[in-house]
């Protein structure tokens, strides 16, 4: 009865999710443009994220690898 009630309650729950492209409520407005900005940004410029939010990778390790020098200071543990 348990599971029956987990899975009842976990199908419900999975037709929450949005299914429409998003829009400000009726009789409400987008958020004011921001300070400097000349166009107040679309919902969908609102969505994307920017540079700072999902940086690109900035070094390639299989490129740019070389050889590390010898570590004199790497020594073994004292028996």
């Amino acid at each position: 009865m348990r599971t029956a009630i987990l899975l009842g309650t976990a199908l419900l729950l999975s037709g929450c999710g949005a299914s429409k492209g998003l829009a400000p409520p009726k009789g409400q407005a987008l958020p004011p443009a921001p300070y400097g900005a000349t166009a107040r940004p679309t919902p969908a410029e609102l969505l994307k994220p920017s540079n700072q939010e999902r940086p690109e990778r900035s070094d390639e390790l299989l490129k740019s690898s070389e050889d590390r020098r010898s570590d004199e200071f790497d020594l073994p543990p004292p028996n």
